[in-house]
């Protein structure tokens, strides 16, 4: 029986996110967890987006209740914007998902997601499920539910206008209907292959809300005062709240501690009535299960005789509990208790167990030397048995056997599993004492790559076939070290992922995921090429080995319909440290404005078939280190575009693509700084560009107004594009010559039609004639944060809305300034010329050019 609850206790794991540094316990903490050992009950929050969650309730759930708790996010949060990089899509989608955890690891709440993909703001329910595949991303609720198991479901949002967003109140809508099908054994049947069972949810709940001026609070609803104070912790979980929220640092979500009562509303949606509590009604300590009293007075004389000063004291009693709890018939509730014990006997012994590795990655091909230290820092008599090292995390089950889920199978998938190191070892660990040892292993493992980005994504979600791997926040470890020790009498099956560890001399030492590398790496000189006309256009490709193999290599290059590549094979020699550089003639067999096509190099060699990876690292000290492997791919896109002026100052915003796609358009850019920002200087450019937000991240902009608007008014072009307004009121900054407010309207409809109110104005002709045709094949939106209160001098060129809104054209304003031009873009640039639109480069030229005088 024992083999069976360490098997499933491998599947489990898998939804525990691996942190960036060693977890170790204090005395306080300790005490929390073994309080926490007694709680049986858990709530799941639901919601949309990173950001979303309340996080001063998840932190009271988890820390004062005792409650396990969860965060289920729709989406990853990759439609939004970025305020600290120019990551955008399905890289800001990366950045926040590691933000969500690193808020999980403030909170002590654990983090799921669904398959949804962050498509942007949206304001209808129906347009965010139809998006998503509602079926698929129900599937995925009712999943998460299933394995989580929770007493009560809160949601954030209720499922109407309310809301604000379609994306919220879809979540709500799929929470509602996932409480319902989570207990149906007719509903996604083909889970129950997965050693999960129907699950009932005692009740649902909305998490009614005062902000952003809306008010869903009455007096009349369920009322919790989540302001406590936590004196194990020194915080209250207002305090602790605000330390998680401010992890959002992509959306700037920095916020002030909160001390004091803090009351949250709440309104039951389905489920048991309640009068006082959330819990009302359900058993929440170990009374639940047959004999769990013994268990509960074991509990708490743990608790009354632990020592602050002696921790160690507790492990013979927590032995003793975890052999207890193993006897209880319930797998579920039984795994996560038996993980918990576990982990509180090797804080209370002191047990410090580590495999690492000082490569900061590792090649598919190659061999790794492994490095472990194991030291029993107490004088708690601990053996170690022997060490296992394994890169299988769960178990393959096959079609074939998924309707043979029992414990022959699993123990005959146990056999199969083939362990790299076992070394044997079968001695007691001497108190204070470092073992050192080394093993060198063959690295079998493909590129690490996140889940979910694997494969091609559908129109709204993203495609993971493995169902095993759906709700989970990110990839398990690459590698995994078992160490199988004996303490007092009982076997622990103790598992650790290798990391990269290494001393920064500023940040001191540092534990990283460990990262395994393809084969070789290919770099592109270009990701976008844009074409004016037939003349040909080089991308230089370079293909980096980075095992230490040698072979020979082909290359050949792919390319679309209607585009010329020259040449399009070659060979090299695949030597580590010798790289080979291709360069390829690239152009339009004919001019077609509007012509799409992908240059994208495959390679072959000994050591690996056809492979298109280049190598992506996001660093940003809040989180760890994000590496994956896109497609190493070209885009290439003819735009019939003409642009006046060559010379283009960018004052950066909160991270965008813009200067090197004007540069595409044949434009020379040169970014400003500060220092930078007098007349002076600014005359000498053709047009100046702010960056998206760049007013609401540059303090100092406000004080070059006189400078830019001296600039415009001796003939420059000043092009604004959008800002908004912060959780600290609106935007002060003078921005332009005339007065304008910035609003929250927007046009999330990429396909919404576009109205030209003055088609005769200079920028709709001038150099390039604008037309409804430049509004094709926008992506995930037209406009965000549009002018509005406008003043008469400006001119609005369009009136746009979402379907069955009201019109608004605060979109795109321009203005005359003496000689010059001033205009306030809220258009999508940021998100069109990244893409390839060629509408939106044509637009864009005519909003550089220098000022002519209308006839």
């Amino acid at each position: 029986m024992r083999k069976y609850i360490y098997i499933v206790f491998a599947i489990f794991i898998s939804f525990i996110s691996i942190a960036q540094t060693p977890q170790t316990l204090n005395s306080a903490e300790i005490l929390l967890g073994l309080k926490k050992l007694k709680v049986i009950g858990s709530v799941l929050y639901i919601a949309a987006h990173p950001d979303d969650e309340n996080t001063r309730l998840l932190a009271y759930f988890s820390k004062e209740r005792m409650y396990r708790t969860g965060y289920l996010s729709m989406t990853r949060g990759d439609g939004g914007q970025n305020l600290i990089g120019d990551e955008q899509g399905i890289e800001l989608g990366l950045i926040r998902t590691q933000e969500l955890l690193a808020a999980r690891r403030v909170d002590g709440a654990e983090q799921f997601f669904t398959r949804a993909y962050d498509f942007g703001f949206s304001k209808s329910t129906d347009e965010a499920l139809k998006t998503w595949d509602k079926e698929k991303i129900l599937s995925d609720v009712v999943w998460v539910i299933r394995k989580f198991q929770p007493d009560v479901i809160i949601t954030r949002f209720p499922p109407d206008n309310r809301a604000g967003h379609g994306h919220h109140s879809a979540s709500a809508v799929l929470a509602r209907e996932a409480f319902d099908a989570a207990a149906d054994p007719n509903r996604f049947p083909e889970h129950f292959f997965y050693a999960v069972k129907p699950w009932q949810v005692k009740r649902i709940f909305w998490n009614t809300f005062n902000f952003g001026g809306n008010n869903t609070t009455s007096d009349d609803q369920l009322k919790l005062d989540a302001g406590a104070f936590n004196p194990l912790l020194g915080k209250s979980y207002g305090e602790i709240a605000s330390e998680s929220r401010s992890m959002h640092k992509s959306q700037g979500f920095g916020v002030p501690s909160q001390r004091g009562p803090a009351t949250e509303f709440f309104t039951l949606t389905a489920g048991d009535p309640v009068q006082r509590d959330v819990a009302e009604g359900i058993v929440n300590d170990w009374s639940r299960f047959e004999g769990g009293a013994v268990i509960n007075k074991m509990i708490d004389e743990i608790i009354a005789t632990y020592s602050f000063q002696q921790p160690s004291a507790s492990v013979k009693a927590l032995v003793e509990l975890y052999n207890a709890i193993e006897k209880v018939n319930d797998g579920d509730w039984k795994i996560k208790k038996l993980n918990e014990v576990q982990s509180l006997i090797e804080a209370c012994a002191g047990l410090w167990l580590e495999a690492s590795t000082n490569q900061e990655f590792i090649v598919t091909g190659d061999t790794l030397r492994v490095n472990f230290n194991i030291i029993n820092r107490t004088s708690i008599p601990v053996r170690l048995n022997r060490v296992q090292l394994d890169s299988s995390h769960y178990l393959t089950v096959p079609d074939s056997a998924k309707s043979k889920w029992y414990d022959g199978y699993l123990e005959r998938e146990m056999r199969e599993q083939a362990y790299f190191v076992d070394s044997i070892f079968n001695k007691e660990l001497a108190p204070n004492q470092n073992l050192n040892f080394n093993r060198r292993i063959n690295v079998r493992k493909a590129a690490t790559e996140p889940y979910w980005i694997v494969k091609p994504m559908s129109t709204g979600s993203f495609t993971v076939e493995d169902q095993r791997k759906i709700g989970l926040a990110e990839n398990a470890a690459s590698y995994t070290a078992l160490f199988n020790v004996t303490i007092y009498g009982t076997t622990f099956k103790i598992q650790k992922p290798v990391v990269y560890k290494h001393t920064d001399p500023v940040k001191g030492e540092l534990f990283e995921k460990l990262v395994v590398y393809p084969p070789a790496l290919i770099k592109a000189s270009n990701s976008l090429l844009l074409f004016k006309d037939t003349s040909s256009k080089q991308i230089s490709f370079s293909f980096i080995p980075q095992a230490s193999i040698k072979t020979k290599g082909a290359v050949s290059i792919n390319s679309g319909n209607g585009w010329k590549v020259h040449p399009d094979n070659g060979k090299f020699d695949f030597v580590q440290g010798n790289d080979y550089q291709m360069n390829v003639k690239v152009k339009p067999e004919k001019f077609t404005n509007g012509l799409t096509g992908f240059i994208q190099p495959n390679y072959t060699s000994g050591v690996s078939s056809i492979n298109k990876q280049r190598v992506r690292t996001i660093r940003y000290d809040h989180i760890p280190v994000i590496t994956y492997f896109p497609d190493a791919v070209t885009k290439v896109v003819t735009a019939d575009v003409k642009i006046v002026g060559k010379k283009i100052g960018y004052i950066n915003g909160a991270g965008d693509f813009l200067p090197y796609s004007l540069q595409q358009l044949g434009y020379t850019v040169e970014m400003l700084t500060e220092d930078k920002l007098t007349y002076a200087n600014l005359k000498q450019y053709d047009a100046v560009v702010t960056g998206i937000r760049a007013y609401n991240v540059h303090s100092w902009l406000s004080a070059a107004y006189d400078d830019l608007m001296r600039y415009v008014k001796e003939g420059g072009v000043l092009l604004v594009q959008y800002n908004t307004s912060n959780q600290l009121g609106q935007l002060r900054a003078q921005i332009a010559p005339y007065p304008l407010t910035i609003s929250r309207n927007r046009v999330s409809e990429e396909d919404a039609t576009v109205k030209f109110l003055v088609p005769n104005h200079v920028v709709m002709n001038y150099p390039n004639k604008i037309n409804e045709a430049d509004f094709n094949g926008w992506v995930q939106e037209r406009s965000v944060y549009e002018a509005d209160n406008i003043d008469k001098a400006f001119t609005a060129l369009f009136e746009m809305s979402d379907e069955g809104e009201p019109k608004h054209n605060g979109s795109l304003l321009v203005a005359d300034y003496g000689k010059g031009r001033f205009v306030y873009s809220a258009l999508a640039f940021f998100r069109q010329l990244p893409a390839g639109v060629p509408g939106a480069y044509r637009l864009i030229a005519n909003l550089l050019a220098k000022p002519v005088v209308q006839k």
